[in-house]
């Protein structure tokens, strides 16, 4: 089961209470205070684990809470540390508040952030010890640990977004270039959350594709499936947009609408989604009544300055150039993004 959204209880360790004592060992007349110091309570810790794929683990169990720290002994004897607490999530994971105030975004593997500190553990009374008091009967208490709620938000890590309307052919196209396995069925809205696949290209370079629920007009006002996936879309560097007509007519009013649907609809999302490179496919040529009707679809893409790969990923015909364009293109984004970073 996919789970990409949770909400969680997180609470640090309380620190332990300083003690009071004094030494009252034969023959040691003026020993003094020896109290030891509380130990601090655990930590709270969110992790990334690039084992994980969801946050399903977490959403069953949403309460965290860390050992409180020992209280502290006679003889100096400090208090025990409590035990911290760590939290391993899928990488691409979003910790906010509950306000919705952003706390980290963990993308790489190993990436960790404290959450709650514990709280520290309070001094002995053998701190307290002074010319004029040099028997102090009194000791600090711990300071008590962090607690708040949290939200847990799963954007997946892809290099290439496949976006379409619903029954355009995307989990048929991820199947027929990855070996991933996605429900295939001929009905609108069969892929009820993301599915992702591993794409190896020549010279072993890999893409990794995603493959977003279906998208139809006001999703993102809810409509359908919503925008609850759509977050997926913002950590690709690619899109590939999939057109098609279950009628084989492949009109280009009709193409032209589904590609000006799904852009505005990305938009109203995130104006940042506008700017993603992307790419155009037309699937299900097979169905096709006429070969004109896609030539013309093609030029008329081609008039507006967008280039269009005629596709059946059910027959696996002509994935190979689409193929090809996507890696020249993530080649071109890496080698860009290599420049940014040597220019820094």
């Amino acid at each position: 089961m996919f789970v990409d959204f949770a909400k969680i209880y997180v609470k640090s360790g309380d620190g332990g209470n300083g003690c009071v004592s004094f030494r009252r060992e034969k023959y040691v007349p003026r020993g003094g205070p020896d109290g030891g110091d509380g130990g601090d309570g655990g930590d709270v810790f969110i992790i990334a684990d690039p084992c994980l794929q969801t946050l399903i683990d977490i959403k069953y169990k949403p309460r965290f809470i860390a050992g409180r720290g020992g209280h502290g002994k006679g003889k100096n004897q400090s208090g025990k540390k409590g035990n911290d607490v760590v939290i391993r999530v899928p990488c691409g994971t979003v910790v906010k508040s509950v306000d919705g105030t952003v706390i980290a975004d963990l993308t790489q593997p190993g990436q960790r952030v404290r959450v709650a500190r514990g709280g520290k553990g309070g001094r002995g009374n053998q701190h307290f010890a002074t010319s004029s008091n040099q028997a102090p009967r009194f000791a600090e208490p711990g300071e008590k640990g962090e607690e708040k709620w949290l939200l847990l938000e799963l954007k997946l890590i892809a290099d290439v977004g496949l976006v379409g309307f619903p029954n355009a052919g995307k989990s048929t196209f991820l199947s027929a270039i990855t070996p991933a396995t996605p429900k295939i069925a001929p009905y609108p809205f069969t892929t009820l959350h993301p599915n992702l696949g591993v794409y190896v290209a020549e010279e072993s370079y890999r893409v990794v594709f995603a493959d977003i629920p279906g998208l139809i007009e006001d999703a993102s006002k809810g409509v359908g499936l919503g925008d609850r996936f759509l977050r997926h879309i913002q950590r690709t560097r690619l899109l590939i947009f999939i057109l098609f007509d279950d009628e084989g007519k492949f009109e280009w009013d009709s193409l032209w609408h589904q590609f000006s649907v799904l852009r505005n609809e990305l938009q109203a999302y995130s104006k940042e989604l506008i700017h993603t490179p992307f790419l155009i496919a037309i699937n299900k040529i097979d169905l096709a009544k006429d070969d004109a009707s896609i030539q013309t679809a093609k030029r008329k893409f081609a008039e507006q300055g967008y280039t269009v790969f005629a596709i059946s990923a059910k027959l696996k015909i002509g994935l190979s150039p689409l193929l090809d364009a996507v890696v020249t293109r993530l080649r071109e984004l890496d080698l860009a993004e290599k420049q940014k970073t040597s220019s820094n």
